[in-house]
């Protein structure tokens, strides 16, 4: 897929208008999420991701939008979620995480301001948290030994695993009632203060992530053997909050 250089808010209102032909008042909203709304976006390697809201007769028609998204993925948009406002506010138990990572990082581009409000309960978001660094931390090892220690396999690896744990540590933070920054590097720190993790370990994950500078195989052994040994550390700590 093609990567786009410009400024992905650029496109926003050409890929509007597309939609709104499309779906006229079947479309409740599109808002831009993700890295692509602030500092962390790196034209070329971020996606660039919508969030498409359909009225419940438009999320039954969403082969219309075959030929409009195949237009915008050559130019390196991601294929969009297409939800309706009733999934959203059933969904908030189950992915509270997920909602909370839209809220604090989207652009509103048209129609209803779906997230701005979205609330959630923090015993969800606990659940959450604990489910998914448990999850995530059976599946690292398990991958970890697939890399042989090897370090490309590990970079490869490093560079998959972090979005999610960033996703993770800003749902911890809201646990913690402190302000989500909006950029991963002070995510990883406040997070890290919160939780009396060891921050250059998460550092240095972000740089193999960023491509801030190169790092020996060894030192990716002994980062991600770092991150496991932290992971685990947080799991604990999670799991005591739920009392």
């Amino acid at each position: 897929m093609g990567k786009m250089k410009m400024d992905p808010k650029k496109m926003l209102p050409e890929i509007t208008k597309g939609f709104k032909a499309l779906y006229g008042d079947d479309l409740v909203s599109i808002t831009l999420y993700g890295s692509a709304t602030g500092k962390d976006y790196r034209p070329g390697s971020s996606d660039i991701n919508l969030m498409i809201v359909l009225t419940e007769k438009g999320i039954e028609q969403l082969d219309r939008a075959f030929d409009l998204v195949g237009k915008w993925r050559k130019k390196g948009v991601a294929v969009p979620l297409f939800l309706t406002e009733n999934y959203i506010t059933t969904s908030l138990d189950v992915f509270p995480i997920e909602y909370l990572n839209f809220r604090n990082h989207h652009v509103h581009v048209f129609g209803k301001e779906i997230l701005k409000d979205l609330e959630f309960s923090p015993e969800f978001v606990r659940l959450q948290c604990e489910r998914e660094i448990k999850g995530k931390l059976l599946l690292l090892r398990e991958a970890f030994i697939g890399t042989e220690g090897k370090g490309k396999a590990l970079k490869s690896l490093i560079k998959d695993a972090l979005p999610a744990l960033v996703a993770i540590f800003e749902a911890l933070l809201y646990l913690k009632k402190i302000p989500v920054p909006k950029e991963r590097r002070e995510i990883i720190r406040k997070t890290a203060d919160a939780f009396q993790l060891e921050y250059a370990i998460f550092e240095g994950l972000l740089h193999v992530k960023e491509e801030m500078s190169k790092i020996s195989d060894e030192e990716s052994l002994h980062l991600f053997k770092g991150c496991l040994r932290e992971m685990r550390k947080l799991s604990e700590l999670v799991n005591s909050l739920g009392g």
